[in-house]
């Protein structure tokens, strides 16, 4: 196993939630996990990026070209980190529209979603993991492990996280 995923967004979008789940389904499954983040001026509503590094590496960053996955929480975030997204790879982003790549890309306007009632807005990184779960066929966890890992975090919200994942994954235009 050897699997390389960017996460982009900004403060308080739950970047680093997403780390932690998914940094707990790889050491349910015996799997080597390395992940760095840049917090810039999260507080403030700047730039979060983490690079996650799944099996048998040695060094945290991904290198350009290298990432088999980028979950863009917002647009301009993934279009920052679109140098480490690898040709072929997979691109999961919170947009209304994006500049057709060599990629799979998977476009979604989960803020109009929030904004139209589908689900609640602090569960944006939730509903991407979600679109996630449902895209990319090579991704290396189950629903039923990320669910697990969202429940271990934190059972008061589970329920909550569970409801928004399952919209995603049922979601039709993902």
């Amino acid at each position: 196993m050897k699997y390389q995923i960017l996460i982009a967004g900004f403060g308080g979008q739950g970047v680093v939630f997403l780390v932690k789940v998914l940094s707990i389904c790889a050491a349910k499954k015996g799997y080597k996990f390395l992940g760095t983040e840049n917090h810039g001026m999260s507080q403030r509503g700047g730039s979060v990026s983490s690079h996650i590094k799944i099996g048998n590496f040695y060094n945290p960053l991904i290198d350009y070209g290298q990432a088999d996955l980028l979950i863009g929480l917002d647009r301009d975030e993934a279009i920052l980190n679109l140098p480490y997204l690898k040709k072929g790879g997979d691109l999961v982003v919170n947009a209304s529209d994006f500049p057709k790549l060599e990629a799979n890309e998977y476009i979604v306007d989960a803020n109009q979603l929030a904004e139209d009632g589908l689900f609640d807005a602090k569960g944006l990184n939730v509903f991407m993991l979600g679109t996630v779960l449902k895209n990319v066929k090579n991704f290396p966890f189950s629903v039923e492990e990320i669910k697990e890992a969202i429940k271990e975090i934190n059972p008061k919200f589970a329920k909550s996280n569970f409801e928004i994942l399952e919209k995603a994954l049922n979601y039709e235009r993902n």
